[in-house]
């Protein structure tokens, strides 16, 4: 058990109203345990303008700039992503606490938030891994963070028409996708957007990366799973000479001419999970395998 004083920073939901009573369980315990603050700028300024909560904290900071023992991420997974784009490479732990339905990385219900503040300064937690995918264009970098836990999607920006992706890996020609997209995704994105479109569930902790199509034009066309320390080029070309970029959700517009490449990132993100919390199990309550859909 830590008797050292722990520093926290604190990334929320801001529309996510009335749920008020989970963040002031939180602060109380953190201040319970003398515990240094901070919280980010939006959502200090939801929680005082918003929901009128008199918010004590060490300091309120915008984007990365922050230092911290860990990260508390306090909504969806959606929240737990941007909050991992703005820890990027500084190897801070992030906690997600779950605000609305069971999530896969804020897995940690309103009702534990005490039991989980015990467990970080008794050290009854694990830590988990997560590799990122590294995004580098040839033409305009990209705007914001260059880095996703989740996925990077290439997505046509017109309505009209699909677009055409060729794509190699290694320096070797795999094949040109005709069609609305294509989703790189990681391990822990796997549950997400590629999912959705059809592709594999792949256990965290493994060193593949999946690309999926989106609505592909061609019924040949498969997922396909390839190792992480592979390094994939992409080219785009477009109808309207333009493409998304989306990276964990977050889209920029590029244009046709632009290279893209995708590679594991040198560094890894840290999640806290419970001391013995199984991925199979939050699998199957995610996933309702086993219930009986029958009416």
């Amino acid at each position: 058990m830590t008797s050292r004083k722990l520093r926290f920073a604190i990334f929320g939901n801001t529309y996510q109203p009335k749920k008020s009573a989970s963040i002031m369980k939180l602060l109380a315990c953190l201040s319970e345990r003398k515990a240094d603050v901070m919280i980010e700028k939006n959502f200090y300024d939801f929680l005082m303008h918003h929901e009128h909560m008199k918010v004590d904290a060490i300091r309120v900071f915008g984007g990365s700039d922050f230092d911290a023992d860990f990260v508390i991420s306090m909504g969806g997974d959606g929240t737990f992503l941007r909050a991992a784009s703005m820890v990027g490479d500084k190897q801070i732990p992030i906690l997600g606490i779950n605000m609305g339905r069971l999530g896969f990385l804020a897995d940690i219900s309103a009702s534990e938030i005490e039991q989980m503040v015990n467990a970080l300064y008794e050290g009854d937690y694990t830590l988990e891994s997560r590799a990122t995918i590294k995004v580098e264009t040839d033409g305009s970098p990209l705007v914001g963070y260059d880095c996703a836990l989740n996925d990077v999607a290439i997505l046509k920006r017109d309505n009209a028409s699909m677009i055409s992706i060729r794509v190699s890996v290694n320096g070797e020609y795999l094949t040109t996708y005709q069609a609305d997209g294509l989703v790189v995704s990681t391990p822990t994105g796997s549950t997400a957007y590629s999912l959705s479109v059809g592709g594999p569930i792949i256990v965290p902790g493994t060193s593949v990366f999946s690309m999926t199509a989106v609505a592909p034009h061609s019924l040949n066309i498969r997922p396909i799973v390839i190792s992480d320390s592979s390094e994939i080029c992409l080219t785009v070309e477009s109808r309207s000479h333009n493409f998304l970029v989306a990276l964990d959700g977050r889209s920029e517009n590029c244009s046709e001419e632009t290279r893209i490449t995708l590679r594991k990132a040198p560094y890894y993100v840290k999640v806290v999970k419970r001391a013995g919390q199984k991925y199979f199990h939050t699998l199957r309550e995610k996933m309702m395998w086993g219930a009986d859909q029958r009416g």
